[in-house]
């Protein structure tokens, strides 16, 4: 698999852009191994300010505890890459915030670091709005760290477009 083109990443960011401004809604962002990459695609884009509230980069399980308010049982029991962490750092993106829209993104970006149990590609998503819809998933990317850190952002970006194009 190739990495995801950088003219597909800024469309997908200019559809959700174009998607919040329309509602009046501002996007917070909660990213570990994508390293703020969404931030860093939104905030290239003109306008952005009006729908781009603000991004945490929390890499580390201590930066996700002390940032997001992500439980520390919940690390402990699930682990960082998994969905019960990923809706946590959503959630604790909104609640930390004045927007109406967050995602979250962890995952195991490799080319070391996975296990049996979470393969190298496995990421995990979390979407929340502030009407209390919070939704997750996960899959598992093929590639090189760079592939596997491009698409699930693509992934990322089209989940929260789907989402708060079914409300």
């Amino acid at each position: 698999m190739a990495r995801v083109s950088d003219e597909e990443l800024h469309q997908l960011a200019g559809e959700l852009g174009e998607i919040l401004r329309a509602r009046g809604w501002m996007l917070a962002t909660a990213e570990s191994c994508t390293g703020g990459w969404v931030g860093q695609l939104v905030t290239a884009l003109p306008g952005s300010s009006q729908w781009y509230e603000r991004g945490f980069i929390t890499y580390a399980n201590a930066a996700k505890i002390e940032m997001l308010d992500v439980p520390a049982a919940t690390l402990d029991e699930h682990g960082a890459v998994s969905e019960q962490t990923a809706s946590a750092m959503a959630a604790g993106a909104l609640a930390h915030s004045h927007a109406q829209a967050a995602l979250a993104i962890s995952g195991i970006a490799g080319p070391g670091g996975g296990t049996r149990q979470k393969p190298v590609g496995l990421v995990c998503y979390g979407w929340a709005l502030a009407d209390g819809t919070l939704m997750s998933s996960t899959c598992r990317l093929d590639g090189d760290r760079e592939e596997i850190r491009s698409r699930a952002v693509a992934a990322a970006l089209r989940g929260l477009i789907e989402l708060i194009n079914s409300i």
